[in-house]
């Protein structure tokens, strides 16, 4: 048995003077971790990058930027309701897109529903059966019955909504014939070694990166109680992530302000799970998926969250030994919009670094435009999605880190007819002359002037 202990450290000549808005705080704690990594002589086997795909547009993201899979979901029965997500047509565009390339496609069916659904359920999971979908992704027993009689050479999938916290479960759900275990994110890493190494046979994944909800694995009834959305049937309304007040029983009409700092009370909500780092002993354990959170989010966050962790990980394959956590990774990271960072429970009880009271939204750049097309004459096709004006300061984005800078002169805006413009306004179409190379769903992106 080899073992090694990775260390961490910020390279010779390193100058933090450069970072603007990036909390260095973040690059610090994530690139130096407090928990050493001790590598065990297990055989480095290459993990799945699992990708959110909300919409067409975020599934044609997570394929440029390095997905090895992607999940999508249609239009119900897929916990993420109020996501654009996919018709059935728009599902069998996806998977064409997909394979093209090589990339797997899961379809989530991971809600509960009620037996005044089944029905429904039945209908939607025979429409949806011709599709070759990789695996379904499932959490209720009763959907899972039905999947088997509709699709019975279906891969299945068990979403994090189901609960499977130790080894007996998964036992339990492998002698069902499930083929795949996304663990609870509430499994600590000797758990999740533990649970891979007594069951063979069964492939496990894991999630690294997004949101995290404040409830077991997800199962929250707060936004049904609030407001008559709920969680479990994919209509989870976030009220985690209100700002709140407090009344005394004594004094109706006035209202107390739970007082955090001055980005607002956010009294219930985690900050976002970042596992960056942890990818060598993540590996190591034997999970066979990366699972990255976000079907609600943008295509800002899929390209920054995917960029960084394709590289990170091809990196750590091609050299375990020598891998070190880059700070650009982690600036990258703390460029999006996000609540913090934490471990989650990787190590045991979530510490106050991490789940803090304090984790209002953090962001260092504002996404203003993609790269729709290159022209014949050599310029970018750009849809605007922020307003962008003469002067500004880009920075244009795409795989493997690559990045590149221009200081914003003319704009052509292409629609009605080409004319110049000081300022180019979201939905708009604009031309632009780039000194450097850019391919179609490259993004632009720009540093806020205030934090």
């Amino acid at each position: 048995m080899v073992t090694s202990a990775i260390m961490f450290f910020l390279p010779a000549g390193f100058s933090v003077t450069g970072f603007g808005f990036i909390d260095l705080y973040n690059v610090i704690a994530f690139c130096t971790p407090i928990h050493p990594i001790t590598l065990t002589g297990n055989p480095v086997t290459k993990p799945e990058l699992l990708a959110p795909a909300g919409n067409m547009e975020k599934l044609k993201i997570a394929l440029h930027y390095g997905a090895d899979a992607v999940y999508l979901g249609g239009h119900s029965f897929g916990l993420r309701n109020k996501a654009d997500n996919f018709s059935l047509e728009e599902m069998g565009a996806a998977l064409d897109l997909c394979h093209l390339r090589g990339v797997k496609a899961y379809l989530t069916v991971n809600s509960y529903p009620r037996n005044e659904m089944m029905a429904a359920l039945e209908a939607y999971l025979k429409s949806v059966a011709p599709l070759p979908f990789d695996a379904y992704i499932v959490a209720d027993p009763g959907v899972i019955e039905l999947v088997r009689g509709i699709s019975p050479e279906r891969e299945l999938h068990l979403s994090t909504q189901a609960n499977t916290i130790n080894l007996h479960s998964a036992r339990f759900w492998q002698r069902l014939g499930i083929g795949r275990i996304n663990m609870a994110r509430e499994m600590t890493l000797e758990n999740i070694r533990e649970t891979v190494t007594a069951v063979p046979g069964m492939q496990f994944e894991a999630f690294v990166h997004g949101a995290l909800c404040i409830s077991y694995s997800g199962r929250c009834l707060i936004s049904s109680m609030l407001t008559g959305r709920d969680a479990n049937q994919g209509e989870c309304t976030h009220p985690c992530r209100w700002s709140y007040h407090l009344v005394e029983e004594q004094r109706p009409g006035e209202y107390f302000p739970v007082v955090e700092d001055e980005t607002g009370t956010f009294i219930f909500n985690s900050r976002d799970l970042c596992l960056l780092e942890h990818i060598p002993a993540l590996v190591q354990s034997g999970v066979a998926s990366l699972k990255i959170e976000g079907r609600m989010k943008g295509i800002n966050y899929v390209a920054s969250v995917l960029r960084v962790y394709r590289q990170a990980l091809d990196e750590y394959l091609a050299d375990p030994l020598g891998w070190r956590c880059r700070p650009e990774w982690m600036e990258e990271l703390a460029k999006m919009s996000h609540r913090g960072y934490t471990t989650g429970f990787l190590f045991g009880e979530p510490q106050a670094v991490g789940q803090e009271y304090d984790s209002a939204y953090l962001r260092s750049h504002e996404f203003v435009g993609v790269v729709q097309d290159l022209l014949p004459d050599g310029r970018a096709l750009i849809a605007v999605r922020n307003r962008i004006s003469a002067g500004d300061r880009l920075e244009v984005i795409g795989p493997a880190m690559r990045a590149d800078h221009i200081t914003i002169g003319g704009m052509t805006l292409l629609s009605p007819g080409e004319s110049e413009i000081a300022v180019a306004n979201p939905n708009q179409t604009i031309a632009l002359s780039l000194p450097f190379k850019v391919e179609p769903l490259d993004l632009l992106r720009r540093e806020k002037t205030s934090p």
